[in-house]
Parts: structure tokens; C-alpha cells; sequence
């Protein structure tokens, strides 16, 4: 099982949260950014708890299709429909007594929202076609990159399927807010690589570090093992130096004395945490209004430039105030 790496105190706190939900039989919702290992998060909880030598089952909500969310969810008997040869289990089915991961549960239509709601209800389930109610034994472990509380506001989510989805509430912090963990899982990466493609092995210089500690990873963890991946492939000898970096991330943003100013706490003291949030809040507000500079305001083209998500930008230019409007 892919591991969750890491070290610092932010880390350590959700990790132990994780194993603490573990003892606890009910569902897990787990919020966090594109990229922050939400599904690992999920196999930690499963792995650790009394179910896991049964299956851990994960299913992409995003692909599931409103007229087979019941056909792919709880299975179909022998002649529910015309194709139906045999009966088949669902992946309700194929979770009992495991784990049933729900991951992009935000991108389940209105129709899929109610199948669903209706299964936590009382854990019962009829395969397509079929008679008697059925009772399942796996848990449900949901997960979500976007604010499900945002998205109930704008009536796009069901709120009574929020509370039951949310029974234990889970915030993977971003990478940002890690700190110590980006040098040592940029290290770790370039070792599995080396191990993987069966090449030798190389290493980071010290100022190479140093431009990967800085970034700003609005990808996260999934965008430094990609970086670290091109920067291997896209080096001869056996030093990475920060050269190679300038074209696979964003450069640093300039800072100007006003802003620099407000890094500064109200009382004075300069403390290092609220600094480099403050400092990357400024980083990212100066890299995005760049970008839609650039891009004319056009998100998806902005998004393959950056190498970041649609939807993951849009949310982070909704977050600073960005109207994409004025750069057109």
C-alpha cells in the first residue's frame, strides 16, 4: 500500500486523526485541495482499522452515469434488463465488510445524490431487477476537493446527505502548510524514481531545495512528484540544481514594500508561519493576476499553462477576488 509521507507538526496532527477514525465503525468525510492524497488518506483510515484484511473498493463519483448509478452501485439480477446474461455484484457488493471510498462525491448529480442518501439511510440496497432488501456491511469513506458546506448554500449538494456523509469530518492540509515536508518528500520522490525506472540515482542541490521549499504547490503533493519526475528526466549528471526548475514551476512573485508589510503580525513580531502564509497569499494573488494577463482571462487555457486543474483555479482565483472578466 502506497504510504502517506511526511513530518511536520501539521501532518503529524491529521495523520493521528486518521488513525483515531480508524476504531471508529461510522462514515468519514475527508476534505482537502486537488492533490493532497485524499485517497491514500482514505486506505490510512481502512488499513488501520479491523476491516482491513477485507477489500478496499474506490469508486470515482464523477464517472458515474445517472441512468447506471444503481446498476454500477448495487448490481443487477439475471433479466433486469435485455443485455443482463447473469446476474452481477455491485461494488456495493464487492466492498462488504471493506471500505467503500466515494471520491469526487461533490460531482454526484441530484438523482445520484438521492440513490445514494437513500442507501445511508439504513445501509439497505436491492440489485437492479431484484426482490428482498439487502443489508451491507462496508463503511463509507467520502471524499471532496470542493467546500460541500459552499456547495449546500448554493443548492447544488443535498444538506441531509452531507450530515450523513460527515459523520467524522477530515482536513488534509496543503502542501503550503507543511512545513519541512516538501525537501524531504522531494528527496523521497527522487529516490523512487531512480528505483522505478531502475536509473541511477541522483540528488537535489541545496538551492534546488530551497526554489521547491518556496513554491507555492497549488497541485500539492501530486505536483511535486510530477515536477520531480521532469526535473529527473530532464537532468544528465547526478545534481538537480534549481536551474532546470525555472520552466517546470512558477517563479517566485515580487513582493512590493507594501506588501511586504503586511507579513509583519499587528503586534510587531515577525513569526515564521504567519509569514509564509502571508507571504504565498501574496504570491499567489501577484501569479494569478499574471496568468489571466497572460491568457486573456481564458481559465482553461490558464489552467494548461499553470499545469493545474480547471476547477482547482477557478477556486483559487474566486478565493483572492479575481474577476477573469476584466482581462478580456
Amino acid at each position: 500500500m502506497p504510504a502517506m509521507l511526511g513530518q511536520s507538526k501539521a501532518f503529524e496532527l491529521m495523520r493521528a486523526q486518521l488513525h483515531r477514525y480508524a476504531g471508529c465503525d461510522v462514515q468519514v468525510l475527508i476534505e482537502g485541495e486537488t492533490g493532497t492524497g485524499k485517497e491514500l488518506a482514505a486506505r490510512e483510515i481502512h488499513y488501520a482499522s479491523a476491516r482491513s484484511e477485507r477489500p478496499f473498493v474506490p469508486v470515482n463519483c464523477g464517472a458515474l452515469p445517472d441512468n447506471l448509478i444503481e446498476n454500477e452501485l448495487f448490481g443487477h439480477e439475471r433479466g433486469a434488463y435485455t443485455d443482463a446474461k447473469s446476474a452481477q455484484p455491485g461494488l456495493i457488493d464487492h466492498a462488504r465488510g471493506g471500505t467503500l471510498f466515494l471520491d469526487e462525491v461533490d460531482s454526484l448529480s441530484s438523482k445520484a445524490q438521492v440513490t445514494l442518501l437513500r442507501f445511508l439511510e439504513n445501509n439497505e440496497y436491492r440489485p437492479v431487477g431484484g426482490g428482498a432488501a439487502r443489508v451491507s456491511s462496508a463503511r463509507v469513506v467520502a471524499a471532496t476537493n470542493a467546500c460541500l458546506d459552499a456547495r449546500v448554500a448554493a443548492g447544488l449538494f443535498r444538506r441531509d446527505l452531507q450530515y450523513r456523509l460527515n459523520a467524522l469530518h477530515v482536513c488534509l492540509p496543503p502542501l503550503r502548510e507543511r512545513a519541512g515536508d516538501i525537501p524531504m518528500l522531494a528527496q523521497h520522490f527522487l529516490a523512487q524514481l531512480a528505483q522505478r525506472l531502475d536509473r541511477p540515482a541522483k540528488r537535489w542541490t541545496d538551492e534546488a531545495l530551497r526554489v521547491l521549499d518556496a513554491h507555492g504547490w497549488p497541485g500539492n503533493v501530486r505536483e511535486l512528484e510530477n515536477v520531480v519526475l521532469r526535473a529527473y528526466l530532464g537532468t544528465e549528471g547526478a545534481m538537480i540544481g534549481a536551474s532546470i526548475l525555472d520552466g517546470l514551476i512558477a517563479p517566485a512573485a515580487y513582493v512590493s514594500s507594501e506588501e511586504s508589510a503586511d507579513i509583519f503580525l499587528e503586534d510587531g513580531d515577525l513569526h515564521y508561519l504567519s509569514a509564509k502564509k502571508n507571504a504565498m497569499c501574496a504570491f499567489e494573488r501577484s501569479y494569478l493576476l499574471g496568468l489571466m494577463k497572460r491568457t486573456a482571462g481564458n481559465i482553461s487555457a490558464a489552467a494548461r499553462l499553470s499545469g493545474t486543474e480547471r476547477r482547482q483555479l477557478g477556486k483559487l482565483l474566486k478565493k483572492h477576488g479575481i474577476e477573469t472578466g476584466g482581462f478580456r
